[in-house]
């Protein structure tokens, strides 16, 4: 007779085993990883501890009872990732195609209420085919218990997804709840209704690529933060975004060692055009403002306008929020409101401060703008940024022009120290488009209006075109030359590390979605 410790060690290797040997086969053969390979490639070697790994699903109707797999599809537990505590789920596509059971859910809300009460990293490398059809409302009360615990977690503790995988239906709405979501290409996808649905219901062909596809959430939607190129990627750039983040919303972000030393970038100096009308790339200048190879965009292929991402400044961990002058000469549309708004946001939680740097001609106009809602979408910057209580600084490298000078992160919405390069253009708008309001009659009485129109051009141009009007107002604390901007930054954000801001007593705020 086996005894109780022979029986629970052949459960447990049976629960390893997942679906089977010949069906993690077919994961690899996928091109993919199964559920307990990418917690093993995710954890310090030999830091996973597992939970619930002899849970079983409760069903009887369709002969499930004769069906009976231990884990019941997801493998949960905690680890860590460079000596830090982090609490994961892997669903296991072996295992009823990792769909989502009653008993599923109850696992991962479990690893849930743990990371909220012991204030770790949430990461769930979901790979599903979505409810299991033979629990009925069961499994879709499942489905709503992860989404309250997401919403409870939210700004409480980091939360990663991955997709790994299939992930439909309303399966989508709990990474869309998380930070950030990461997508593999070409073996995962994310949509509320598949390609047969759609034809049904709108007569358009279309594939699951296209649909919902990690090039398509990447460019399109802007569902997804990151996009990998296998399993293995993906696992790599969850350990890179962890690595700029606290803990939780009590703690601050590792700053890594660093010692100060000569901090002058003169490479700087030579980024901006002699000619305003000639766009640049900001990401340079961010490269020439962080530690070397420190920067981590996000959402690059969305919404390209406007440049988010992490970086580090002297070890220390940055948001940046950067308008694009490659694109559309850096104009603040729908799309790139949005974008900044929710990573604004997410810094804010987490203690991490913001750089902002400044080159914006405005809002972008036109019908397809205004019928979207740059209205509310513009105002969600707005707000997003005038809640941040992190430490704050702004760099207006070039244009600040109309109402997206008051946007990004200006003094006047509660901007900690705002630096101008002597570039800088802080005006309502351009100098042609304001002489030709300004001086109209003027220029249509003259002789030759067009000389008229550049003499009163270079006339605004010399009185307002430049950081020093607002800078003897106070809005611009210092005029720097772009060498030294990475010094001064270093310094400003030492200075206000133990800031602390106090925002009116309330439940929540509204904001304009």
């Amino acid at each position: 007779m086996k005894n109780k410790i022979e029986q629970l060690n052949e459960k447990l290797a049976l629960s390893r085993l997942g679906g089977g040997e010949s069906r993690i086969e077919k994961q690899h053969q996928k091109g993919k990883l199964t559920a307990r390979e990418r917690i093993h490639f995710l954890l310090d070697e030999g830091s996973f501890e597992e939970i619930g790994a002899l849970v079983t699903h409760r069903t009887k109707d369709f002969a499930m009872e004769k069906q009976i797999f231990y884990g019941d599809g997801v493998v949960t537990g905690y680890g860590t990732i460079g000596g830090r505590l982090v609490y994961v789920f892997a669903q296991d596509f072996t295992v009823f195609g990792g769909s989502l059971s009653e008993t599923h859910a109850e696992k991962i809300c479990k690893i849930m209420d743990l990371s909220m009460k012991v204030g770790a990293p949430l990461i769930g490398l979901n790979d599903s085919g979505g409810a299991r059809i033979q629990e009925g409302v069961r499994s879709l009360g499942g489905y709503a218990d992860i989404f309250y615990k997401n919403v409870m977690a939210s700004g409480v503790v980091p939360q990663i997804s991955a997709i790994m995988g299939p992930c439909a239906g309303g399966a989508v709405y709990s990474p869309a709840m998380t930070d950030f979501t990461i997508m593999v290409e070409g073996t995962s996808y994310m949509f509320v209704t598949g390609p047969n649905v759609v034809k049904t219901v709108t007569n358009e062909e279309v594939t699951s690529e296209e649909l919902g596809g990690a090039s398509t959430h990447s460019t399109k939607s802007g569902v997804t933060h990151l996009i990998a190129a296998n399993d293995i990627d993906c696992i790599e750039k969850i350990k890179g975004l962890l690595s700029y983040m606290p803990q939780n919303c009590e703690d601050k972000p590792t700053q890594l060692p660093y010692e100060i030393g000569e901090e002058t970038r003169e490479v700087l100096d030579s980024i901006i055009p002699e000619n305003a009308h000639q766009p640049y790339d900001i990401r340079d200048v961010i490269k020439g403002i962080s530690d070397e190879d420190s920067f981590l965009e996000i959402h690059e292929n969305y919404a390209e306008n406007i440049v988010v991402g992490f970086t580090r400044l002297a070890g220390r961990s940055i948001g940046i929020v950067a308008n694009q002058p490659m694109s559309l000469a850096g104009v603040l549309d729908v799309d790139s409101s949005k974008k900044a708004a929710r990573f604004v946001r997410f810094c804010d939680c987490f203690n991490i401060p913001l750089l902002v740097l400044v080159d914006v001609p405005g809002f972008l106009p036109g019908t397809d703008q205004e019928w979207n809602g740059i209205i509310v979408n513009g105002a969600k910057l707005l707000y997003a940024l005038s809640e941040a209580t992190v430490p704050r600084i702004s760099v207006i490298t070039r244009k600040a022009y109309g109402g997206a000078y008051d946007v990004m992160n200006s003094k006047h919405i509660g901007a900690d120290m705002n630096f101008a390069w002597p570039s800088a253009e802080i005006a309502v708008m351009g100098a042609k488009g304001a002489s030709e309001i300004i001086f109209r009659k003027e220029i249509q009485a003259a002789d030759d209006p067009a000389a008229k129109l550049a003499e009163k051009e270079a006339e605004y141009a010399e009185k307002f075109a430049n950081p020093y009007s607002a800078t003897e107002r106070g809005f611009v604390d210092e005029v720097i030359l772009p060498r030294d901007t990475r010094r001064k930054l270093i310094k400003a954000f030492a200075m206000l590390e133990n800031k602390v801001a106090k925002i009116p007593k309330k439940k929540h705020g509204n904001i304009p979605l």
